[in-house]
């Protein structure tokens, strides 16, 4: 029995996916094997050797301590376009947001509650939140990525012109973003030909500040803003700066923050982008099956801190190694399997980036102590038999 432990409210069709018979899931459970989590703090907390996996109900991590459960041999997994059409949604009204004073006209017309002549007063007064039609107009989106694909597709269908750019981005999204979508090498030939820049990239060192002073300049006057991402990507002074001098005409935030909430010319949405039941429920299916993947059989995919690694079950036992990407672990552990006569009947090594993972079947059974043998090549961090 494997003990799993929620550390939020988890969709009851993802937990549904952990065979009672093999798993023990909730909110008490004692000597976690892993863990199920959308947005609870993770960095203050302290792991049991036991710990093997954790699993992320949402595509960012940064509530994980990744770097310390790479050192520590715990796969963290996240869940990569389970809730990207809820945020594709929330970004078309997003962009309608910015494109019209909707909010602030809302606000008005309900102010006008008890007054008489409230349908002469809203035609006397609706002309101070006019605003801008979509079509037309240059859509920038930074990332084109599980949701950025989507936003840029669905912008051309709303019949906008769109520059994404995306240094990262995989075959297969390519192969899944409109042609009429025009790829630019640099986000800031993106930043040069935008009415609207969407943000779809995750908080990294890199892209930390993406939208300041420098990168405002480069962008068209009354420039207009969304950000469904993460709210560091956007510098708040610089923005706000720039809303007051109409070099930015809007911004739509779905992360309200003490320097954002009630300035003129941003729309905070209170972190609604993935807040929808199919969502939730998409996000919860995929961090459960990733994890009763790894759990029950060694086979990683969506990870963010070791390689993905898929190989059908051959042998009698299956040895699975987490190391670090360093020359001799590998001949290590043939060595040592070879010395005491041991058949590997297939094998997989993956790196990524400084982490490799490397799964041996093996014919027979293998001696008590191997595993622990194993641990102590330079280099391996964690020894799992199944």
């Amino acid at each position: 029995m494997k003990n799993v432990l929620c550390l939020n409210k988890i969709a009851k069709v993802g937990t549904d996916k952990l065979d009672p018979a093999e798993y023990n899931v909730g909110t008490e459970v004692q000597n976690a094997d892993a863990i199920l989590v959308r947005s609870a703090a993770m960095h203050d907390m302290t792991f049991d050797k036991n710990m093997i996996a954790i699993a992320r109900a949402g595509a960012g991590v940064n509530n994980i301590p990744v770097d310390r459960c790479s050192k520590e041999g715990i796969v963290v997994f996240n869940t990569p376009g389970a809730n990207a059409n809820g945020v594709k949604e929330l970004a078309i009204c997003a962009l309608l947001l910015a494109s019209r004073d909707v909010v602030g006209g809302i606000k008005w017309a309900e102010s006008l509650a008890g007054t008489e002549g409230v349908a002469k007063a809203v035609e006397a007064g609706k002309s101070k939140f006019a605003g801008v039609e979509l079509a037309g107009k240059t859509l920038g989106v930074i990332g084109l990525g599980a949701i950025g694909g989507l936003v840029a597709n669905i912008a051309v269908r709303l019949g906008m012109k769109v520059v994404g750019c995306d240094p990262f981005m995989s075959v297969e999204a390519a192969w899944n973003i409109n042609h009429n979508v025009v790829k630019a090498a640099t986000f800031d030939e993106v930043f040069k030909v935008a009415d609207y820049v969407t943000l779809h990239v995750p908080s990294t060192p890199d892209t930390k500040g993406m939208i300041c002073e420098k990168s405002l300049a480069l962008m068209k006057d009354g420039v207009r803003i969304v950000n469904l991402a993460r709210a560091d990507l956007v510098n708040s002074a610089d923005i706000k700066a720039a809303l007051a001098s109409d070099k930015v005409a809007s911004y739509v935030v779905d992360f309200p923050t003490d320097d954002t909430v009630g300035v003129p010319g941003i729309v905070t949405i209170p972190h609604l982008g993935a807040s929808t039941a199919e969502s939730e429920d998409n996000c919860a299916v995929m961090a459960a099956t990733q994890l009763d993947a790894y759990l029950r059989y060694g086979n990683i995919k969506n990870s963010v801190n070791f390689p993905n690694v898929d190989m059908p079950v051959t042998g009698d036992t299956r040895l699975c190694v987490l190391h670090a990407n360093i020359p001799n672990v590998i001949s290590g552990i043939t060595a040592m399997l070879g010395s005491i006569g041991v058949n590997i009947e297939n094998m997989i090594n993956k790196s990524k980036g400084d982490n490799a993972y490397s799964m041996l079947d093996i014919t027979g059974t293998i001696p008590a102590d191997l595993a622990d043998k194993i641990a102590t090549i330079e280099g391996v961090s964690r020894v799992r038999v199944i």
